[in-house]
């Protein structure tokens, strides 16, 4: 069994779409990033990377690299995922923390599970996310950003 954490962070702007955990999210502001800047999602890719020691999203998929320009974050946690399932591992499990003060995430955390578990190939069961705000402490609490962690437990599929 192999653990992996990850955690990712992007400023909020006008003029872009929020997308977290693959869902379009209506508001006012939307993440700054190469990709569609989807926290959630890069903070799982960031800790598969790390649980099957292959360093981080940024060197995989690096934003200075024109093929990931406005890149739907989902399709790249699919490569990620051949890559895990490649590897001889399984996921068992993905627990997550979505750190903002606004706007209000659990309306669609479950669509979220259902786009993420899918992509991984896991029971909704096996995915876990979570939304706090820092109580207007921090970039999160002054609504300047969002951040996220995860973290995962993938088992070798030869045990």
């Amino acid at each position: 069994m192999r653990i992996g954490h990850g955690y990712d962070v992007h400023k909020l702007i006008v003029g872009r779409k929020l997308i977290l955990g693959g869902v379009s999210i209506p508001y006012v502001k939307g993440l700054l990033g190469h990709s569609d800047a989807d926290v959630l999602t890069h903070a799982i890719i960031d800790a598969l990377l790390g649980a099957i020691s292959f360093g981080d999203i940024g060197g995989l998929f690096p934003d200075n690299d024109d093929t990931y320009k406005d890149a739907d974050s989902i399709d790249l946690l699919k490569i990620v995922i051949k890559r895990v399932y490649g590897m001889g591992y399984k996921i068992v499990n993905i627990d997550c923390t979505i750190i903002a003060q606004r706007p209000k995430i659990k309306p669609y955390i479950s669509q979220m599970k259902d786009i993420i578990s899918k992509t991984c190939k896991i029971s909704h069961f096996d995915i876990n996310i979570k939304a706090t705000t820092e109580e207007g402490l921090g970039f999160t609490g002054s609504e300047e950003g969002i951040a996220a962690h995860a973290v995962c437990l993938i088992q070798s599929q030869n045990y």
